[in-house]
């Protein structure tokens, strides 16, 4: 997927800290219910991704500003390539616009240097309720709510019904029910027995970026342990270099010891057939709905003793600090969460509707539609990369392991040193004390 590469990239230009934005704020008091003074031209930044989803946020600014006369978008469209480069020199030069579309796992980062505003005072309880409790959860950093996507992502394992019958292994019935990592080993033999010579798709091909740690830490936290200590963010120590990440680990690498897993090159494992299961999101769906039709069927990854895990988190919605009102700026985005707004995005880009009453209402993720799955786990057993400024430490330091351990290296000494880069980086910055 061409963003997993382009966001280590970004995370690289991001650096410890998002420079600027220190304090020096416009408007910090969130909303007070009305628009004053319109109409207000507000300015807000999207990322130049899919032709379907630019043409699509294009509409709705212009549908949004027919449909009243307060507020007026002015919208901006950014090369993905270089996307936070510019926002990171916008925040250093007080240049951002009013409102400022994000990856989530940048929120963080940004909150901490003050460049978004809390949207507290601005979402009503009835829109937060129906909001997937994952998009709450990326949303929220030091227990305030900064950023709201109108889509989300998931993880799952994507396989033909057919051919696991066909040599008994056990279908899933849900998150609840997943395969545990013997039991997943286990088919992986057997699938191998049968033909497929290597049966294991895990996205190599996307090279060593975000998707190492979007895609394997549910991994870790499937076994009980995390990339970072969550009571406090302060160390790594102990968590990520824990036994129980080191256990789950060595079966991951056994995968390729064993020869289960295709490389994958040409990104056509799985719909050639090379490879049975395929361990990927939900932005494969169409064109493996496309070849294998309604054989094929998605399941929860593997459940390594605390249950199955998921990867979540996409594009977010944010009101930064620069805006002279916070009301017309929410006014917009509050129009995207709608769910007409949130199903045509997400008719045009595949992901996974944000409110829960989109969801019903789309005949692919509702209860019994063939990605539900996606839904049920959002909701249920996602894993919101870690809510700290250190989170572009702890990435890289988490990719540069699996990369070594998928090769062959000592698993306990690349956590060990993956332990010990983010707890430099968190020291370094005298533990990312939450600023007031």
């Amino acid at each position: 997927m061409r963003r997993w590469a382009l966001v280590l990239a970004l995370f690289a230009l991001l650096g410890p800290a998002c420079g600027g934005g220190g304090g020096s704020t416009t408007s910090t008091a969130g909303c007070t219910g009305k628009v004053a003074g319109g109409p207000v031209t507000v300015k807000a930044w999207f990322h130049s991704g899919q032709g379907s989803e630019r043409t699509t946020i294009t509409s709705q600014v212009a549908a949004f500003n027919a449909s009243q006369n307060d507020v007026k978008v002015e919208l901006v469209l950014l090369p993905e390539g270089n996307y936070n480069d510019q926002v990171k020199a916008a925040a250093a030069s007080g240049g951002l616009p009013d409102i400022l579309d994000f990856d989530g796992p940048f929120l963080y980062n940004y909150a901490w240097n003050r460049n978004l505003v809390a949207l507290d005072s601005c979402i009503s309880p009835d829109l937060k309720a129906n909001l997937l409790a994952s998009i709450v959860k990326q949303g929220t950093y030091a227990a305030h709510f900064y950023g709201v996507g109108t889509f989300d992502s998931g993880l799952g394992l994507y396989t033909r019904k057919s051919v696991l019958a066909k040599k008994g292994i056990r279908i899933p019935s849900g998150p609840q029910d997943a395969w545990t990592a013997d039991e997943f080993t286990q088919a992986l033999k057997t699938l191998q027995g049968a033909g497929f010579k290597k049966p294991l798709d895990l996205k190599i091909n996307y090279g060593q970026g975000e998707w190492y740690t979007y895609g394997f830490s549910p991994i870790i936290q499937s076994a009980g342990a995390d990339l970072i200590d969550r009571r406090n963010y302060q160390s790594a120590d102990g968590v990520l270099n824990s036994a129980a990440a080191v256990q789950s680990l060595t079966v991951f690498q056994s995968w390729f010891k064993q020869g289960f897993v295709d490389f994958n090159v040409d990104d056509t494992a799985f719909l050639k057939g090379q490879s049975a299961i395929s361990w990927v999101g939900h932005w494969v769906f169409a064109d493996y709905r496309k070849a294998f039709g309604d054989d094929l069927v998605i399941l929860p990854l593997p459940n390594f003793g605390k249950g199955s895990k998921t990867g979540m988190g996409s594009w977010q919605w944010g009101v930064t600090s620069k805006t002279k009102s916070v009301d017309a700026a929410w006014a917009f985005i509050n129009y995207l969460l709608k769910d007409q707004q949130v199903l045509q995005m997400t008719g045009a880009n595949g992901a996974v509707p944000a409110t829960k009453s989109a969801s019903a209402a789309s005949t692919q993720f509702a209860p019994g539609g063939p990605e539900n799955i996606f839904v049920q786990q959002l909701e249920s057993s996602a894993v919101p990369r870690p809510q700290t400024p250190a989170y572009p430490t702890i990435t890289l330091s988490f990719q540069k392991a699996i990369n070594d351990i998928l090769n062959g290296g000592d698993v306990k000494a690349a956590l060990d040193k993956a332990v010990q880069d983010i707890d430099r980086d968190i020291k370094d910055n005298d533990g990312y004390p939450v600023k007031t």
